[in-house]
């Protein structure tokens, strides 16, 4: 067990939770985001080559000036649609891949008193493999419905806007407990969706709530990571206008612009992984009040002595 080690499998109250949750953050940020990097360097490269498509394919097709290297329109239109494409398939793919880092990282935490590597953590992908495939494309029906739901709400004045903010956490919070529900234990997907429901519902405005505040911490961390590149290329913008500089058709604009936007979603992907580990730290919680497992053994452990 490391010195750090802060155990999850705990009956804490709300506020302990959430406090619980950035101790695990603070101890384990560097290795978290080391593996993190190990197992999104692909995509981060793909990332930016999507972001450089969609950019220069914008800007373009903006300006009508073809100095990108690109013989007319219809060349913008293909980089722009290229782009967006690669970019969907890039961001669902590492949607799918970070969920499972998250919550495979955590329980290894939990299972190895602390101490992870990446061959563990990878390992227990793996042999859940075929359960995240079958649960990602049942997650996507359940959004598809979600869509609808969320579309249907709206059209209810005043009330409608906190109906679908409910409906958003709600879902939220029901793949999130469902998806590390797979993870311990290795539960069948029917299993996983069967306790993440009865977890949600059963603890229903804990379980928003948390969603949340979470969501409010994990959008501020992103806000601070986007504020350097968010900063750099607002005064960009400004001494560009004020120099008459054509930012449409400037080559360092589209490069500066590209690596703005691949930041912006890299971040925005980060921060869902930040929103797993959270949700898995509240799944331990949750378990831990309706079955008293851990604090059960430790008494035994007592009575042993």
């Amino acid at each position: 067990m490391t010195e750090s080690y802060i155990e999850l499998r705990r009956r804490n109250s709300f506020g302990d939770i959430i406090n619980i949750y950035f101790q695990f953050l603070k101890t384990q940020f560097k290795t978290f985001v080391n593996l993190y990097l190990k197992y999104n360097a692909i995509s981060m490269v793909i990332t930016l080559i999507a972001s450089y498509l969609l950019v220069t394919g914008f800007m373009g097709m903006a300006s009508r000036d073809f100095r990108f290297g690109m013989g007319g329109p219809i060349n913008n239109e293909v980089y722009l649609y290229s782009g967006a494409a690669i970019l969907i398939l890039v961001i669902m793919a590492t949607y799918f891949l970070n969920f499972s880092f998250a919550s495979s990282y955590l329980v290894t935490y939990v299972e190895n008193n602390g101490e992870v590597n990446g061959g563990k953590v990878w390992q227990k992908i793996k042999q859940n493999f075929l359960s995240l495939i079958t649960f990602i494309l049942l997650g996507f029906l359940m959004y598809v419905g979600f869509l609808i739901a969320s579309i249907i709400v709206s059209l209810i004045p005043f009330i409608g806007v906190f109906l679908q903010y409910g409906l958003s956490f709600t879902l939220s919070a029901f793949f999130g407990l469902s998806f590390i529900s797979i993870f311990i234990g290795n539960k069948a997907v029917s299993d996983a969706f069967s306790e993440g429901w009865n977890f949600t519902f059963d603890n229903f405005w804990k379980v928003v709530l948390f969603g949340l505040i979470i969501g409010i911490l994990n959008l501020m961390i992103v806000t601070l990571i986007l504020s350097v590149p968010g900063f750099i290329i607002s005064i960009y913008i400004y001494f560009s206008i004020d120099s008459n500089v054509e930012i449409l058709t400037s080559v360092f604009a589209n490069v500066l612009f590209t690596l703005g936007f691949a930041i912006f979603i890299l971040a925005f992907i980060f921060s869902q992984a930040l929103s797993q580990l959270a949700y898995g730290i509240l799944y331990y919680n949750l378990f831990e009040e309706k079955y008293n497992i851990f604090l059960r053994e430790q008494i035994e452990k007592i009575g042993a002595h």
